[in-house]
């Protein structure tokens, strides 16, 4: 899996994303490792949804989990079908969303969020603060065990101004 060239190939196209999730997390300084990308996308840009799916489908993506074998076309309707896909690519695995708790959907996301350069590559993560509120939204156990070092981390950054 390489992040660097899931993040070029998601910028070369021009896809329009914002990087959520464990990856975020890693660039506001969490020491957690994440085996996955997750990436909310502007679903409401029908020419956004075409190259993303471009480039899903050029990786080869198929559903996470599902038995391999069973049909599965990776296009602009898979993607306006599902809110949320968790998919596996040749590039590595990927989590694709329209929205995310406790933020809504890509162009709120895109507000909370700033652009950074890493890996070679210049994207945009969601911002620290917005991060910890989806953590909490989302409800999940993992995301709750999460929030304490985020947390520590954005209390580190207010002490540090």
């Amino acid at each position: 899996m390489s992040f660097a060239s899931m993040l070029g190939g998601l910028t070369e196209n021009k896809v329009r994303f914002v990087v959520v999730g464990g990856l975020a997390a890693a660039a506001h300084g969490s020491s957690r490792v994440t085996n996955d990308l997750d990436v909310c996308y502007d679903a409401l840009d029908s020419k956004n949804v075409e190259a993303l799916a471009t480039v899903l489908a050029d990786w080869h993506a198929y559903p996470r989990g599902v038995e391999e074998g069973l049909p599965f076309i990776m296009d602009h309707r898979t993607l306006r079908g599902a809110p949320i896909l968790t998919l596996t690519t040749s590039e590595g695995d990927i989590d694709v969303m329209d929205r995310i708790a406790g933020i809504g959907a890509y162009a709120e996301v895109r507000k909370h969020s700033e652009r950074i350069a890493a890996l070679g590559v210049s994207f945009r993560v969601l911002e620290l603060p917005s991060l910890i509120k989806a953590k909490r939204a989302a409800g999940r156990p993992r995301d709750f065990e999460h929030l304490p070092e985020l947390e520590a981390l954005l209390a580190l950054r207010k002490k540090a101004r």
